[in-house]
């Protein structure tokens, strides 16, 4: 099989990586003993083992929860040091490809010093997270992977229900957008420098594989690999951060590189850091489209982006499918 023509690696596999984050020193002791968690037996690192450091601020625990289809998923919980009372609360994830260990628990013990209750998650098939075959991942299952974790938000004792948000991070903001359409509950949404995977993977960054016959020769080219699959029960990898890193890379891909592949932000359990997903992992994003109902969102979302990120027009479509107005025309 050819790799190239799987999700068009340069435009597609490029989003696979998704973001990094502001990270500071990791525990390489504790780093090198991690290891990814298989099937449904959760394996649940119990020292620190994140790229930051731990908060004096806040409270720390491991936790779990199961999603709708049954797969248990591993999450960090964050609380405000001696915090009393109903507190808001927020659930986190993403990046694309990322763990609970890099950015989105960064985000949630910067957002528990803030006075939330927060918990960052593995999605499905990923980190310390439940799931086979490994490193999958779905617009349908990861939307749901949200809405877990709002239902096990909503039975601690210490959570308001009627304060509860979501951060999705990354190729995770369109998955946190999805979820806000579907669940009321949620009551106020952030999508960080957000991907649209179903967008990128069916047109190509900025539309560059926008056509039918690109789109047929990736379809082609994910049966061939189902085929090779079920004859020999490998399901390989594709993407990941390229390294060694080209000298010609894109300025968006050095900066990943800087994240998930040194010491700043590189965890043992994250595919963006290691090799990647499965070689079918992703092909769901193709014919699934998120982002459908955006426009009937009745609760607060918050959209951000840096003026020079090369992504920044997925935020900007979004907003559009949501207020009907292109935000171009409003500057």
């Amino acid at each position: 099989m050819k790799h190239t023509h799987l999700f068009t690696i340069v435009a597609f596999s490029l989003a696979l990586m998704a973001c990094g984050g502001a990270s500071q020193n990791k525990d390489t002791d504790s780093m090198n003993n991690s290891q990814e968690t298989t099937g449904q037996e959760l394996t649940l690192t119990q020292e620190w083992d994140k790229v930051f450091q731990k908060s004096d601020k806040v409270d720390h625990r491991k936790v779990t929860f199961k999603n709708r289809y049954g797969i248990t998923l591993a999450a960090d919980l964050y609380t405000p040091k001696d915090a009393t009372g109903k507190l808001a609360a927020l659930a986190v994830s993403g990046p694309f490809g990322a763990v609970k260990e890099q950015s989105s628990g960064l985000y949630a013990q910067h957002m528990a010093e803030r006075g939330f209750l927060t918990v960052a998650f593995d999605p499905s098939y990923t980190g310390e997270s439940a799931g086979e075959p490994r490193r999958t991942a779905s617009p349908d299952i990861n939307t749901e992977d949200f809405l877990a974790a709002v239902d096990f938000l909503t039975t601690l004792d210490n959570v308001d229900p009627e304060r509860i948000g979501i951060i999705g991070i990354c190729g995770f903001g369109g998955m946190a957008i999805n979820a806000a359409a579907i669940d009321p509950r949620i009551k106020a949404t952030v999508a960080s420098t957000m991907y649209d995977m179903s967008r990128v993977a069916k047109e190509g960054y900025f539309g560059s594989t926008d056509s039918r016959e690109a789109r047929m020769e990736q379809r082609k080219a994910l049966a061939e690999a189902r085929t090779k699959i079920a004859r020999t029960g490998d399901y390989g990898r594709v993407g990941g951060v390229v390294d060694p890193l080209p000298e010609d890379a894109p300025f968006f891909v050095k900066d990943y590189h800087d994240y998930y592949k040194t010491q700043r932000g590189y965890h043992p359990r994250s595919g963006n850091s290691t090799d990647g997903w499965n070689l079918i992992g992703t092909q769901s994003f193709l014919n699934q489209p998120l982002l459908c109902f955006a426009d009937e969102i009745e609760t607060p979302v918050l959209l951000i982006h840096g003026e020079k990120a090369h992504s920044r027009y997925f935020s900007e479509g979004a907003f559009e499918k949501m207020t009907g107005t292109n935000p171009k025309a409003r500057a």
